[in-house]
Parts: structure tokens; C-alpha cells; sequence
């Protein structure tokens, strides 16, 4: 029995099943190749789900971390610390919002954002009874809060009651939003673009007008950005595209380049009118240690220029991806933007995936019949060349 496969064996016997993972342990990484335990490299197309936005091994990321280390990781919330205000003016100054709360996580951010959403309602009315309308096919996390707004009924139903007063309406389908507006609605979350749902991006006309309304009946507009964002679409935020500003946003993924941290962040109107001291809090969240990490992930997009890499290679990943679409009768569509792109096929694509890891590619899926593309953001023609390559020998 190899090394690998006893090391398999340990974690099936260890670990809570509650994923089917692929058969191998990965060591280390460099640029956007992984090597696993006995050596063999592979080409990443999933990057930690789209945390590893910078790639592996980058040295400038890993010295500004290691020099944290070596100062202070923790002090809790009842202190100040000089990266987590360093890294708070720095989201802010991307995103365009006015305050932030730093979470260990996505979903943390997601029950953030709900409790502001659900806290400004009570105050404006004094109301417990505020409903939040929420996307069929949605995906925000596995806490109880971000499960009962996930629009998936099998991710819910083991786990019921989940929280109450939530209603689904149907992704870029503005009737079905204003079919279930009323006067209990505190607000309307969504993600800018929908990832383990399939790839699907919002239309700018929906955005606009989930916006207007919520502009006419005071309602916060919560747009959930944990995989979407960090320029992945080739904006920091997707929502920037169309200049639809949320009132409510989430982050996390590629906000500390490898390090657990996510955000919750709020226009000044919000933040006066929903949270105050004793209404939230994490023991861990905004911690130096993150707080460093995200600092450098900004310097470092900034001055590698990622968005532009993400727009260049993005629509040539685009271009590749469409003529793959239209050369192979089982793809059914080809969506995305950026590097966030996903390829629907009218069969399961598990065995696709493995044959792909076999040859030296991850990728990896967004439910059973769409392979999901969420590279590094540092990628460049050549490897999605190779990515191609072996992809099409999959086919």
C-alpha cells in the first residue's frame, strides 16, 4: 500500500464523512501548480475554491504572515491591533463601504449580515416578525442562518425548523421578487453572481431594479460576494460592474489569500440604525494574523495589477471555453465572467473530474453536471492552454 493511500485510509477512518473527497493528499504548492505527497504536479483550476487568488508559494505573502507571526496573533475584540485597522481601510477603500466586521469565515459573514439586516428593521418599526427574501438555487453557507437563506430544499430539509419569516423568489426574475415584497420585508440577499448553483451572474436590469425597490420601501440590499468578489470577475466586487452598491456586503475567500477571514461590511446609514456594542461579536475575527494577511493581498493586487489579469485572461478563458461549448454535443451552456466561468453538461461530470485530477488538472463542480473553473487569478494564457489541453482529452 502506497503513502498516499494510508494516509487516505487515516482520514476516512478520522474525519466526519461529510465530504466525498478525491483520492489525493496534496503537499505544497507553487504558482498555480499543486504537488501532492509523492511529487506529481498539478494544474489548479479551483484554488482552494477561489481562496488562493495569488497562487502558492508567493514569498512577499508568505514573509508578511511569517513576520506576524512572530509578533502577536491574537488579542481579542476588546483591544485595538494595528493590522485589523489596517485592513479595515483598506476593504473599505475597495468596496466603496463605509463600516466593517471581520468574521473568521463566509457563512460568519452571511449571520452578520442578517442579524444588521433583521436589527434595522426592529428598530425602524419594532417589529419581530420581518421577513428576508431570499434566491431559488442560492448558496451561502452551512450555519442555520445561512442555511435557512440558501435556495437549495435538500441542503434545508434534514435540518428544519431552520429560522423563520424567509421567502425564495427567483433569480433575475424581478416579478417574482415584487410577488413577495410587503410591508414585513427588511430586506432582499442575493449573490452577484450565483456559484455552487451553477454559474449564474445577475443581469444588470435585475440588480438595477432589486435596487430600486429597495430604494422605494426601505429595504437593505445584501448582495453575498464570499466567492464572487476579491476580483474575481475582474472588478474587486461583481456588483461594481453595474454600480449597483449593496447596502449589506459579504467577503471572505480570497480576502486573506489563504488565511480564514471573512467581512461583513455596511453603508453609515445602516451601521447607525441596526448593531450596537453586546449585539455581535467573534472571539477570533479581525485577529493580526488576518488582518496582516489581508493588507498584503491588497498591496499585492494593486501592484501586480490582478484585476487586469483577471479581464485579459478571463475573456480569453471566455473564448476557449465557447469553443469547447460549441464542439461538444453534451455541453448544454457555457456561463460566467471573469475567472469564474462554469461549463453545464447534460450528464454528471464526476467522471470528467477524475480523469482530469489523473492527468495533473484540479477542477472541480458546482452541483453534479457543471464543471466549475476558479483558477488563480494570476493564471495567464499559456496555462489555461494547458488546462485546455487536458481538459479535451477528458472530453
Amino acid at each position: 500500500m502506497s503513502q498516499m493511500q494510508e494516509y487516505i485510509n487515516e482520514a476516512e477512518a478520522a474525519l466526519l464523512h461529510t465530504y466525498n473527497r478525491y483520492q489525493v493528499v496534496f503537499d505544497h504548492g507553487e504558482g498555480v501548480h499543486l504537488y501532492d505527497i509523492e511529487g506529481k504536479s498539478y494544474l489548479d483550476f479551483v484554488s482552494g475554491i477561489g481562496v488562493f487568488a495569488l497562487g502558492y508559494g508567493n514569498k512577499e505573502y508568505n514573509d508578511a504572515v511569517k513576520a506576524q507571526v512572530d509578533k502577536i496573533l491574537h488579542t481579542s475584540n476588546y483591544y485595538y491591533n494595528v493590522p485589523a485597522i489596517e485592513a479595515a481601510k483598506a476593504v473599505k477603500k475597495i468596496s466603496g463601504m463605509d463600516r466593517i466586521f471581520f468574521t473568521n469565515s463566509g457563512a460568519e459573514a452571511i449571520e452578520g449580515a442578517i442579524k444588521a439586516a433583521r436589527k434595522y428593521g426592529y428598530l425602524k418599526d419594532g417589529r419581530t416578525d420581518h421577513e428576508i427574501i431570499a434566491m431559488e438555487h442560492s448558496f451561502h453557507g452551512r450555519t442555520m442562518g445561512a442555511l435557512s437563506i440558501t435556495g437549495k430544499r435538500a441542503y434545508r430539509d434534514p435540518f428544519e425548523p431552520m429560522i423563520g419569516n424567509i421567502r425564495f423568489a427567483e433569480y433575475n426574475d424581478i416579478d417574482s421578487v415584487k410577488a413577495l415584497v410587503n410591508d414585513k420585508t427588511c430586506a432582499i440577499i442575493m449573490e452577484t453572481v450565483q456559484g455552487e448553483g451553477g454559474i449564474y451572474p445577475a443581469q444588470e436590469t435585475f440588480l438595477k431594479e432589486v435596487r430600486a425597490i429597495c430604494d422605494e420601501k426601505d429595504i437593505l440590499l445584501i448582495l453575498d460576494e464570499i466567492q464572487c468578489g476579491m476580483g474575481r470577475t475582474g472588478e474587486y466586487y461583481a456588483w461594481q460592474r453595474f454600480g449597483v452598491k449593496p447596502d449589506i456586503l459579504t467577503t471572505a475567500k480570497a480576502l486573506g489569500g489563504g488565511v480564514p477571514v471573512g467581512a461583513f461590511l455596511m453603508t453609515e446609514k445602516v451601521a447607525q440604525n441596526s448593531l450596537v456594542a453586546g449585539d455581535h461579536g467573534t472571539t477570533y475575527g479581525g485577529n493580526p494574523l488576518a488582518g496582516a494577511a489581508i493588507v498584503e493581498v491588497m498591496r499585492q493586487f494593486e501592484e501586480k495589477k490582478v484585476l487586469e489579469n483577471v479581464r485579459r485572461v478571463g475573456a480569453y478563458l471566455y473564448e476557449k471555453l465557447d469553443e469547447i461549448a460549441a464542439s461538444h454535443a453534451d455541453v448544454v451552456e457555457h456561463r460566467g465572467v471573469g475567472l469564474m466561468q462554469g461549463l453545464e453538461f447534460e450528464h454528471p461530470v464526476a467522471e470528467i473530474i477524475n480523469k482530469a485530477l489523473d492527468k495533473g488538472l484540479v477542477l472541480i463542480n458546482a452541483g453534479t453536471n457543471i464543471i466549475r473553473f476558479l483558477p488563480p487569478l494570476v493564471i495567464t494564457e499559456a496555462d489555461v492552454d494547458a488546462m485546455l489541453q487536458i481538459l479535451k482529452e477528458c472530453l
